[in-house]
């Protein structure tokens, strides 16, 4: 009887190792040696810093690290046939699935259960081949498990609610990209238009606008061109940097946005900005007020003008994506209907895999399910709010 105890309590440590796999301990290589990118400067993965604190490796702190703005360099690095080597490699040190490994634990959790309980009640294999009887006996005691067909009928629709989520989140992130992207090329045109019209009340054949109330400029004074100009490059970047700190963490970029204005406007114009209850718009109006100071026709002030209308727009809609998830409904269904499928999985799997000893090869399968299809989630759910990861300081 002895010998049994023994044996069953060997084969319960055996089984339980796998549970610390996605575990971060103090003392553990994965967390004190961080992982060095050379994408960019504005590069992907956990500081570099080893004295970065553990919050920054991943989570909610590394998100700041995810920005990467790819070069042509990169994109060869990004393409190469060492990738699958590479990120097989790199596995435990992904912060997605250090965010997952609580849910991971449970799951793994309750698969070694199941191998144990099992073992304990209905018999188990020994080290040395030999079958052992049940260690706890009697009427009561019973081996768990559930058919696996629920499991198999349940697997499509779960896979629907898994893509559908991802891609919902995936099309936020892009069409904030898409917003930010637009809101650069109409900064670079509407300056583009400013330097090349500034003073010209004409077209270029010398023929006046109708109803032009002033003839063409003449002995432009360059001084004063570029301060005009100056001025106006000035109050665009305001508008994109109030922007970027309207849609970004107060704490992350509140000092720095503050100092930056300071640096570059006069004391009264940034103290207006940083005072404004909105500051994007209080920008977008000094730069209304640069375009109409401006020495050319105003038709072609309409022109410029037409950009400020598009930053209203893209700044709207960044905005509504910040303001509005995903429909809190649905994500909870998901995350429910995700957890519940794999927490009772374990219970399932206990005979498929009868042809292992003592059925121990479920655990590891339910482990790399769980980090798999909760990664799947945990993608979605960062990708949905897309600001904190977008690299629009890279540009």
């Amino acid at each position: 009887m002895v010998s049994r105890w023994t044996s069953a309590v060997a084969f319960l440590l055996a089984i339980a190792t796998p549970g610390n796999a996605f575990v971060s301990q103090s003392n553990s290589p994965l967390v004190s040696k961080p992982v060095t990118s050379t994408s960019s400067a504005l590069s992907m993965g956990p500081p570099a810093d080893p004295s970065a604190p553990i919050t920054e490796q991943y989570g909610e702190g590394s998100r700041k690290y995810r920005r990467t703005v790819y070069t042509h360099d990169q994109w060869v690095k990004h393409r190469s046939p060492d990738r699958f080597l590479n990120n097989i490699r790199t596995l435990v040190n992904s912060g997605i699935y250090k965010q997952v490994a609580k849910e991971v634990i449970a799951t793994t959790s309750v698969a070694v259960f199941v191998c144990g309980w099992n073992a304990l009640a209905g018999g188990y294999e020994g080290f040395d081949g030999s079958m052992h009887e049940a260690v706890i006996q009697g009427s009561w005691v019973q081996k768990v498990g559930l058919p696996l067909t629920p499991f198999t009928v349940l697997t499509p629709s779960l896979g629907l609610l898994l893509v559908f989520r991802t891609n919902t989140s995936y099309q936020r992130w892009d069409e904030a990209r898409k917003f930010w992207g637009l809101n650069i090329n109409h900064t670079r045109d509407l300056n583009r238009m400013a330097t090349a019209w500034y003073g010209n009340q004409s077209n270029q054949d010398d023929t006046k606008f109708i109803g032009a109330s002033t003839p063409a400029a003449e002995n432009i004074d360059p001084v004063k061109r570029q301060e005009d100009l100056q001025q106006l490059s000035l109050f665009t970047w305001a508008f994109v940097r109030s922007m970027k700190r309207h849609l970004s963490p107060p704490a992350e970029d509140e000092d720095a946005f503050c100092q930056e204005l300071r640096a570059r406007l006069s004391p009264s114009q940034a103290q207006n900005i940083i005072d404004a209850a909105h500051r994007p718009n209080r920008a977008l109006y000094d730069l209304s007020v640069a375009i109409d100071k401006l020495p050319m026709h105003f038709m072609r002030k309409n022109e410029i003008n037409k950009n400020l209308s598009i930053f209203e727009d893209t700044l709207g809609g960044c905005e509504r994506l910040l303001s509005s998830p995903v429909p809190l409904f649905y994500s909870r269904h998901t995350a429910r209907f995700l957890s519940t499928w794999l927490l009772l999985l374990p219970f399932a799997l206990y005979d498929p895999f009868k042809g292992s000893w003592n059925h121990i090869a479920e655990i590891p399968t339910v482990a790399l399910t769980s980090v798999f299809l909760f990664g799947i989630e945990e993608l979605a759910t960062q990708l949905e709010e897309p600001f904190t990861i977008l690299p629009m300081q890279g540009f």
